[in-house]
């Protein structure tokens, strides 16, 4: 089992040094510490494990470390950078496991650039020794690149001639989309071994700076300098530890305090239930802090995050996800507000961008998505984001026969309006009503009212909205049809579905790059008996079947 849990006492992997404003994370990858056997960590190579603890680190750095302004990434080798993704660990792999590693690799990528856009808390690069493939790919994520001058460092994006696949974690897309590369440069630099070092390499827009080896970090203070001066973020504030994530697992699922995820193998299904608060929210943003990681929405964000990624790990037939809640509504509502009065509170801030992550985490997971809307459900606000987020949404019109609870209800506020723009920029409710203005003065005319299943069918915000009586059999045919088709096709189908209209860096490197990539990651070229993932290291020349496809 692969658990995402971790601290920095378990890393083994990266030291994080922090001095007032300044952050260093280094990467100081144990040779010996891969997630499993067949292949040492050499030159910084990474595989899982390395970047389950970045993503630890990038969190910390966030929750933590509020005073901090100005992150530098620097390897702790000496003559090398990082040489990227293991490859050895790449060709060992089965299929899923290559695609959920560049998923995960790239999610939290996208991190540190949030946190650079949104958290007021810039990553500078520092590159001294090579940094080829993924290695270049983790410079690319943050804000400057700052490379030494010197014989021994370079940059490169070497997967298409060395490895016959795809740089992996987004790094086509950043050359083009985010640092401006002229494409027919793009083209020369990724199909150079070597790669690109010096002057060219500021020339072609590859790195912001070069220094000899004896500037270097004269090089860097002035970006730091630059990164301190430009952040809002608090110059004296106590940061939230993230203490241990409690988790039981059973052999039915997993339990937490306010998530519970049930597990029917046979059915091939996850059932989430999303518990809501049980009181209002605290007093002012100091009782919020002083509650840490007890406060309901960063508690539930960091369950709801975790059960994601384990069952995307370690349940991989489990194809069709649940959603249902339980709790008050108008609770949800009070959260939701309180964040927004405190949205200049650099904690109410990160929690915020926090949920934006998980609920984009949930839209590119390769599970379908189903949201069961009853009574006693508590579906508002933020919540109603996992309704908006699903490929259907189901709600009970009315009551259950004998039930003596309210009818089931949904509510849309001002979380649902802009507050976690997906993958592609857009709302949720943007996305799902794509240049329909109308449908969406409809629902922002019913604004905190309490919807019913037939006013909430005929608002868009849920799929069907059966009666009791037929409540039964439509959702357990739903589901009995859902497990029945290919989950190769359900894949495609939903990812090309989810993410209309605009394009944006995220949604290429999500959908486009993902997908051709998961497509190469099984053709014969990259991972046959004689592909270049296959032979690398052995000496013997990929065999390549020529034909373009």
């Amino acid at each position: 089992m692969i658990d995402f849990r971790t601290s920095p006492e378990a890393w083994r992997h990266w030291r994080l040094s922090v001095d007032g404003p300044v952050a260093r994370l280094t990467m100081d990858v144990a040779e010996d510490g891969g997630l499993a056997t067949g292949y040492e960590l050499k030159l910084n190579t990474y595989d899982l494990g390395v970047d389950i603890e970045l993503a630890d680190a990038v969190q910390r750095l966030r929750f933590e470390h509020p005073q901090v302004k100005a992150v530098v990434l620097e390897s702790g080798k000496d003559r090398v950078f990082s040489a990227g993704a293991n490859i050895r660990m790449l060709a060992g792999s089965d299929h899923a496991h290559k695609v959920n590693f560049c998923k995960f690799t790239n999610e939290t990528r996208n991190g540190i650039e949030q946190s650079s856009a949104q958290s007021g808390q810039r990553y500078i690069c520092e590159i001294a020794g090579p940094a080829a493939g993924g290695g270049y790919e983790l410079a690319l994520a943050c804000d400057e690149i700052v490379m030494a001058d010197d014989g021994n460092t370079s940059v490169a994006l070497p997967e298409v001639p060395l490895l016959a696949v795809l740089p992996g974690t987004g790094g086509l897309t950043r050359l083009v989309d985010k640092r401006r590369v002229r494409r027919d440069r793009a083209d020369v630099f990724c199909t150079l071994e070597e790669g690109v070092r010096g002057k060219r390499a500021v020339d072609w827009r590859l790195v912001d700076v070069v220094a000899p080896k004896s500037k270097l970090e004269e090089a860097t203070a002035a970006r730091i300098a630059e990164a301190v001066a430009s952040s809002d973020r608090p110059d004296a504030a106590e940061g939230v530890a993230l203490t241990p994530l409690a988790r039981r697992e059973s052999a039915d699922g997993l339990s937490y305090e306010y998530l519970d995820v049930r597990l029917d193998a046979e059915a091939r299904t996850a059932e989430f239930l999303v518990k809501g608060p049980a009181e209002g929210p605290p007093a002012d943003a100091t009782a919020m802090r002083d509650l840490g990681v007890a406060f309901w929405p960063l508690a539930l964000a960091r369950e709801l995050d975790d059960a994601i990624l384990h069952l995307r790990l370690n349940a991989p037939e489990v194809g069709l996800w649940i959603l249902r809640s339980a709790g008050d509504g108008a609770l949800v509502t009070a959260h939701d507000e309180f964040l927004a009065a405190n949205a200049g509170h650099w904690l109410a801030r990160e929690i915020t961008l926090f949920w934006g992550r998980v609920l984009k985490r949930l839209d590119v997971s390769a599970r379908s998505l189903f949201a069961l809307v009853e009574p006693g459900s508590c579906f508002a606000g933020t919540l109603l984001e996992l309704v908006l987020a699903s490929d259907r949404g189901y709600m009970l019109d009315g009551a259950f026969e004998g039930d003596n609870r309210p009818p089931a209800t949904l509510r849309a506020t001002a979380a649902n309006f802009g507050r976690y723009p997906g993958v592609n920029g857009l709302s949720r409710l943007a996305t799902r009503f794509l240049d329909d203005d109308a449908a969406i003065a409809g629902i922002e005319a019913a604004r905190e009212q309490e919807l019913e299943g037939a006013e909430a069918e005929a608002l868009g915000l849920v799929t069907f909205a059966p009666d009791d009586i037929d409540w039964e059999d439509e959702v357990r045919i739903a589901i009995e049809e859902r497990a029945a088709f290919s989950p190769d096709a359900l894949t495609g189908m939903e990812a090309s579905l989810r993410f209309p209209g605009p394009e944006t860096m995220e949604s290429k490197i999500f959908a486009r790059l993902s997908a051709w990539q998961n497509w190469i990651f099984q053709r014969p070229n990259a991972v046959g008996e004689a592909g270049a993932l296959s032979r690398y290291g052995s000496g013997q020349r990929a065999g390549y079947d020529m034909k373009r496809t």
